[in-house]
């Protein structure tokens, strides 16, 4: 099993430390995404029958915050070249969810024995982008100083319907001190490519949440006294809305687990 390590590497195509992460998940390594690879875009997936692309394209014109679509393949290929010229979505992420019926059935580290020829693959921002940003400007993200999974939520807040996609958006959730808050708001406004600018800051509870000790997807981190929580719209989204259309097949990432790929995270901001 390959072990990621940090080097200092000639940016050709064999040498990326991006194309070195997914061969290691592509081998067998399981582990959060969080960190790897920096200055490198990861991205969440959502893998559906074709007879289901069109709606869910439609569902993330609606719905840009939590859905922005960096990538789209062909039917039926599991290759995406634009994010990456050796990329295999059905081996390159370090582990999966099989859903079935709207219930995950498996999560698997590869997908191939899943595989169909009728599958179209939409890779989401995501973002671990902007924490690269967060983090050139010193301020602190809890979950990586914990080496745990970001903390995500399902809220009250609708999402737009399209077809059979329906359901509330998913968030992740990072804790500030006020001034950093306001700051990071400024940063991530940058990055609309991978979920943009905060949807909510302070009171949980507003946004449907009960309990921030309990996120229903990945860990949970500590608030300070002294800070708020700030919520960014979250790629898991997919995930709670093919939990609610009980939609046939599908398969998605396991929160947390990215898909790494080639894009660079500069090119996200747009000023």
């Amino acid at each position: 099993m390959t072990v990621l390590v940090a080097t200092q590497q000639t940016e050709t195509p064999d040498a990326l430390p991006s194309r070195s992460a997914r061969l290691a998940y592509r081998e067998g390594l399981v582990a959060s995404t969080a960190g790897v690879a920096p200055g490198f875009v990861q991205g969440n997936l959502a893998i559906l029958p074709a007879e289901y692309a069109g709606a869910f394209h439609r569902f993330c014109q609606l719905n840009p915050k939590p859905c922005p679509i960096i990538g789209m393949s062909d039917v039926g290929s599991p290759f995406i070249p634009s994010l990456g010229a050796d990329l295999d979505i059905r081996t390159d992420v370090p582990r999966y969810r099989v859903w079935r019926d709207g219930e995950v059935v498996d999560e698997p580290t590869d997908v191939k024995s899943y595989w169909r020829d009728d599958l179209v693959t939409f890779v989401l921002g995501c973002s671990f982008s902007f924490e690269e940003a967060l983090l050139e400007e010193g301020m602190p993200i809890r979950h990586i100083e914990n080496n745990v999974r970001v903390p995500m939520y399902r809220t009250n807040i609708a999402c737009g319907e399209a077809g059979p996609f329906a359901g509330p958006m998913v968030v992740s959730m990072r804790p500030f001190k006020p001034a950093d808050a306001i700051r990071a708001v400024q940063i991530t406004s940058r990055y609309p490519a991978v979920h943009g600018a905060p949807v909510h800051l302070g009171h949980p509870h507003l946004i449907g949440i009960k309990d921030i000790a309990r996120p229903d997807y990945g860990d949970p981190v500590p608030v300070a006294d002294d800070e708020i929580p700030v919520f960014w719209a979250c790629g898991v989204t997919p995930q709670s809305v093919i939990n609610a259309a009980r939609l046939p097949f599908a398969i998605t990432h396991s929160p947390g687990l990215m898909l790494v790929t080639d894009l660079k995270n500069r090119n996200m901001a747009v000023i």
